[in-house]
């Protein structure tokens, strides 16, 4: 199980224990099962929070690496491309070398021709090489901003796991402090789970 993946389940059963605590303090003081209701609506909201995320994270990855795949296929057609130019640069060559030598105005037109023809391929086979590499420059640049929008989102993951935690901690302890805690955490997942969208910088 990759880190992103949420632990469904267990969320779901830590937003009903929550439940079922505001359910019985609501019986036995007003502020305590207000204080319960909030712990659990503020819960229930980072779980949705850590869903999204979790989501968005696979998704990222996946386009990482469906770029990054393009981007070296790219490289490799350019490397052929490179390979074909080298050809053609050679025939033409051989071309010069022999109007320098060939005397018969005949043969020097034919060769002439040829190696005008060998140069215009060249240039065209040059052309596409380059817009291949810079074709392949681009998805490996895609590849590595959707390497880090996953890094983002897996980490809003994990921090928001880690303030679902401690929340149903408070819910067990009755501890406000302690749900004071997972909501800060929250807010620091909700930093990155925005980041990750590009909502803010860095």
């Amino acid at each position: 199980m990759t880190e992103e993946n949420l632990e469904t389940q267990e969320m779901k059963a830590q937003l009903e224990e929550t439940r079922e605590h505001a359910e019985h303090v609501h019986g036995s003081g007003g502020d305590k099962a207000r204080w319960t209701l909030h712990l659990s609506l503020s819960t229930a909201i980072i779980a949705v929070f850590a869903a999204i995320a979790s989501l968005q994270s696979g998704a990222a990855e996946s386009e990482a690496l469906l770029a990054k795949n393009e981007s070296i296929l790219a490289q490799a057609k350019a490397s052929d491309q490179w390979a074909y130019y080298q050809a053609k640069n050679i025939k033409m060559s051989l071309y010069e070398i022999q109007l320098e030598t060939v005397t018969n105005e005949e043969t020097r037109t034919k060769f002439r021709a040829q190696r005008d023809k060998y140069e215009g391929e060249r240039k065209n086979v040059e052309q596409e090489a380059r817009a291949l590499e810079k074709d392949s420059e681009d998805k490996g640049k895609a590849a590595e901003e959707h390497f880090h929008r996953h890094h983002r989102f897996a980490l809003a993951v994990t921090i928001f796991q880690v303030s679902i935690a401690l929340a149903a901690i408070a819910a067990l302890t009755r501890r406000r402090p302690m749900w004071v805690a997972s909501m800060a955490i929250g807010v620091v997942g909700l930093v990155f789970f925005l980041k990750g969208f590009h909502l803010l910088g860095g």
